[in-house]
């Protein structure tokens, strides 16, 4: 065991990964080095043994002269690297690396999930609460926690050794590791409500024919929302939603002219009160859309990541759809209205569209300042920016 000359006789302290301190000790240096130039020419000559001895002198040196009484053993390990690097032992210093690396997967895959279940049993804050949309008291979510950690487990045995070693250490970070690479799973998705809303589509055993209101393809996008979101990690988009539900609110519009011309006798008043009854549907239909992806629990029970984009749209409807969004998401949500996580909402500013005063949708764009001001969002896209910079929206 070695004492070192500058500690006032007291004997330097190794910090281990579980939080031991261990005397340290060179005899395991050098069984180390063995190992590794063992792999590399075989049998030990005594050439090697004294090549392996002047290391592990230079490394006593190094530590000698920056540690007085305690040293972290990854510390001790990049000291060792770089004397074999300036004894210019490259074969010796890869075997090393990759031992060390090989070393450090086997024990977590030996501790990480035992580890990480009793950190949820526990309720520790670092894993209950790692994503703000995920409520760690439900029982899907616990389930999910349970099953990400034995995730995380796997996918670090299927990285190359380098990069889970790098993940470990907190040198990069790899993304949504309890989701991926184990498990064959797509992450985030850009849904094409257009198509399933009018052409009708299938979920579970069900086969769901197309919207005939805008009561009924928000209904049925919320359906949707919740069934992409299971399957999946990630969040979900609606690109220009306005448009999309435009037809469906017409399909409204048509359904209150139809009972103006039947029970109004003053044709003056048939567009007046279709199109009041018509904004009173699509306020409410946004308003149920926002309650619902709120209160929604995808199988891994969370709340679905959900973004709409919207803002482009010229018609009427589409205008009235914009400034329902807007609105309701201003009012908040409850009793105690509440600034509400989900939908993300993005809103396109567009030249000749909203952006100048002049512009035929700017009171949408004060209406969308308004909301960002009191609720944070929406967000703002730049359609000429986004154009100009990439080609097309």
């Amino acid at each position: 065991m070695l004492k070192m000359e500058n500690l006032s006789s007291e004997t330097l302290m190794v910090a281990k990964r579980d939080g031991r301190r261990v005397a340290f000790d060179e005899a395991r240096i050098y069984a180390a080095l063995a190992k590794s130039f063992t792999e590399v020419n075989g049998e030990l000559t005594p050439l090697t043994h004294q090549i392996i001895r002047d290391v592990v002198a230079h490394v006593n040196r190094e530590i000698a002269s920056h540690f007085t009484v305690d040293i972290k053993i990854y510390e001790v390990r990049n000291m060792v690297e770089h004397a074999l690097l300036d004894s210019k032992e490259y074969d010796a210093a890869e075997a090393y690396i990759k031992y060390r690396i090989q070393r450090d997967l086997a024990r977590s895959q030996a501790t990480d999930i035992n580890h990480s279940i009793v950190k949820l049993i526990s309720k520790d804050e670092s894993v209950v609460n790692e994503n703000a949309n995920k409520d760690s008291d439900v029982f899907n979510t616990q389930r999910d926690l349970t099953a990400g950690a034995v995730g995380k487990a796997i996918g670090l045995n299927m990285l190359p050794p380098h990069v889970a070693t790098a993940h470990q250490k907190g040198e990069l970070h790899y993304h949504d590791l309890d989701y991926h690479p184990y498990a064959p799973m797509t992450n985030c998705c850009l849904i094409d409500f257009k198509t399933m809303l009018s052409t009708g589509f299938r979920i579970g055993n069900a086969d769901v024919n197309p919207s005939r209101s805008i009561q009924t393809a928000t209904a049925q996008i919320s359906q949707i929302i919740a069934n992409v979101s299971s399957s999946q990690y990630g969040g979900c988009l609606g690109n220009r939603i306005d448009e999309v539900l435009a037809p469906y609110a017409g399909k409204n519009l048509e359904k209150h002219l139809g009972d103006a011309r039947k029970w109004i006798a003053d044709e003056s008043q048939h567009q007046d009160y279709a199109e009041e009854k018509t904004f009173k549907d699509i306020y409410d239909a946004m308003q149920s859309l926002e309650y619902e992806i709120n209160t929604l629990f995808t199988s891994n029970g969370q709340t679905p990541f959900t973004s709409l984009g919207f803002g482009l749209g010229t018609s009427w409807l589409e205008r009235k759809i914009q400034k329902a969004i807007l609105q309701i998401r201003i009012a908040g949500l409850g009793s105690e209205k509440r600034t509400a996580i989900f939908p993300k909402l993005i809103f396109t500013v567009k030249r000749g569209l909203n952006l100048a005063p002049t512009d035929p949708n700017c009171d949408v764009k004060q209406l969308a300042l308004e909301c960002a001001t009191k609720r944070m969002y929406p967000d703002i896209l730049n359609y000429d920016k986004i154009v100009e910079l990439t080609g097309s929206f």
